[in-house]
């Protein structure tokens, strides 16, 4: 039995002092402990202590939380951190897998692939299906760092080899920027050197546009420009002389001034001074194009220099972008010398070159149109499949002449330096230069036209004593690119600078390329030019009746 209840029967009925027997009173707990004031005093200091340890662990729970707050905020900013090292290591390999070198502020990240092109910037589905329809599996060099900063609106200068997909990589964003058609007239201008390449890229404009709307056009005549520009085309490609003649017309035939992208395609050789360069036409293009909202973008194979500072000191801000090293040729292709002595070895080389056999299509330069049509008429009789084409020969005809070439009926194709520039024939096997280029720069367009996508070429280049002056600078190329050169031809002494710009604006005098009578080649130029006459259509008379 418990204390307090024995206490309780034995006390009944009975009075306790609970003043003198209070402390056993509380230790059987009769009755509840006063506090005393030490007990309240000891009270409170315990409670102190126990505010003190909760205030010091919440004061250590605070400060813990901190410390992790802190701990994940560091880890959080070390994983961004490594996560944009890791994006950065990505984008530079990107770019030294594609040889890709730029130069310029705030340069966007290069394209990993196409799909990019709508998880970034927005490019319609229509646009990407007609880029996989065209057969553009990955992008190109060019094509991952300047769709990207056109994209953004930027000024360009974009200089990358031959056949690599210069055209699409200004196409896809200027097909983004201007999205549906609108009646404010030409809104994109697209400059090309000759009408063929001007064409080519036209082809490729409405190719890959399909289902958007745009429309393009490349006027022909003063006539059907006046009728164009009032049924308010979107995308103009043209030549620069073209235009420019339109414009200087009182009043002018169309206007440019509502332009707002402005690209200048083989832009060295628009660039050029002289009869043979195009730069007081693309100043006065430049004047007319008077939008605010312009933006400017220029592409080649090669630059000069004096292009590069023009684009530094003219251009808003302007984005270099280089693939591979600067005015270098194509390492797709196999290159060759071929020494002929004088102008007779030259026919006789090119004649044993027939008879070894080759793989047409074939493409032959030589450095003027007299030279074109003198080795026509030496060849014409050889039985192969050849034809020329050159700046004195109707459109019709030049168009066929590449309609013929590019569908196989014609194996071999007599041309001119300007048809180095740009034309994309598929699948040319060799490049024959008959003569020896100028300069590097016009090798490098020429042997430009085979191994062009990826593919591989031949090219062969004739050269007689006289070219000496030229060997050397080809020849280092040649090297560049891999292939065997003789190494008497790297000692050859290096012409001064001024030589060498001389040499490349004046054509040397070589003799004539015709075996033949003079007067037996009148004949047959006679014969020629009445058969490519246009045949009338024979109007019956109708007798009246009487």
């Amino acid at each position: 039995m418990e204390g307090n209840k024995l206490f309780w029967k034995l006390g009944a009925f009975a009075k306790f002092d609970f003043k003198r027997f209070g402390q056993d009173a509380e230790r059987l707990k009769v009755i509840r402990h006063k506090p005393t004031v030490a007990d309240l005093e000891n009270g409170k200091a315990k409670d102190l202590k126990e505010e003190k340890k909760l205030s010091t662990e919440a004061t250590s729970s605070v400060h813990n939380n901190k410390k992790n707050k802190k701990k994940k905020k560091k880890a959080k900013k070390k994983t961004s951190q490594l996560a944009s090292m890791k994006n950065e290591e990505e984008i530079r390999h990107l770019r030294n897998k594609h040889h890709i070198h730029t130069s310029g502020s705030d340069i966007p990240n290069p394209l990993r692939d196409f799909d990019e092109l709508k998880i970034i910037y927005g490019v319609k589905d229509v646009v990407l299906h007609n880029i996989e329809e065209q057969g553009y599996k990955e992008p190109t060099g060019i094509q991952r760092q300047a769709i990207p900063v056109m994209m953004q609106g930027r000024d360009l200068m974009a200089c990358a080899p031959t056949g690599c997909g210069k055209t699409a990589a200004f196409i896809i964003p200027i097909l983004h920027h201007l999205k549906a058609p609108q009646s404010d007239g030409f809104r994109a201008l697209i400059l090309a050197p000759t009408r063929e390449l001007a064409k080519q890229t036209l082809r490729e404009f409405r190719k890959l546009s399909k289902g958007l709307g745009l429309r393009s056009c490349y006027i022909e005549k003063e006539s059907t420009a006046l009728k164009k520009s009032k049924e308010n085309f979107d995308i103009l490609v043209t030549t620069p002389n073209r235009l420019v003649y339109m414009l200087q017309q009182s009043p002018p035939i169309l206007s440019i001034n509502n332009v707002e992208w402005l690209v200048v395609d083989e832009s060295d050789k628009l660039f050029e001074a002289g009869k043979r360069g195009f730069r007081d036409q693309l100043g006065a293009i430049y004047k007319a194009c008077s939008s605010p909202k312009i933006h400017r973008a220029m592409f080649s194979a090669t630059f000069a220099q004096d292009v590069e500072e023009w684009c530094k000191l003219n251009l808003d801000n302007v984005v270099q972008v280089y693939i591979g090293a600067k005015n270098t040729a194509t390492n797709t292709v196999d290159q060759r010398l071929v020494f002929t002595g004088d102008e007779g070895g030259k026919l006789i080389a090119f004649r044993n070159l027939i008879r070894e056999g080759i793989s047409p299509p074939v493409l032959v330069f030589v450095q003027s149109k007299e030279r074109a049509k003198h080795l026509y008429t030496e060849l014409m009789y050889d039985n192969i499949n050849i034809d020329v084409i050159h700046s004195d020969r109707p459109q019709v005809q030049r168009d066929d002449v590449i309609k013929n070439f590019r569908i196989g009926q014609t194996w071999v194709l007599i041309c001119t330096e300007l048809m180095g520039r740009g034309i994309d024939f598929k699948g040319v096997n060799l490049v024959i230069n008959y003569d020896f280029p100028t300069s590097a720069i016009s090798y490098i367009h020429r042997i430009g036209r085979t191994g062009r996508a990826g593919r591989t070429g031949k090219a062969i280049t004739f050269f007689t004593e006289e070219d000496k002056v030229n060997l050397r600078s080809i020849a280092n190329m040649i090297h560049q690119a891999g292939c065997p050169v003789p190494e008497y031809m790297s000692a050859i002494k290096k012409p001064a600078r001024q030589e060498r710009k001389r040499l490349a604006n004046h054509v040397p005098e070589r003799k004539p390329i015709l075996t033949m009578d003079p007067r037996e080649y009148e004949r047959i130029k006679r014969k020629r030019k009445f058969s490519h006459k246009p045949k009338q259509k024979s109007v019956k008379r109708v007798k009246k009746d009487s």
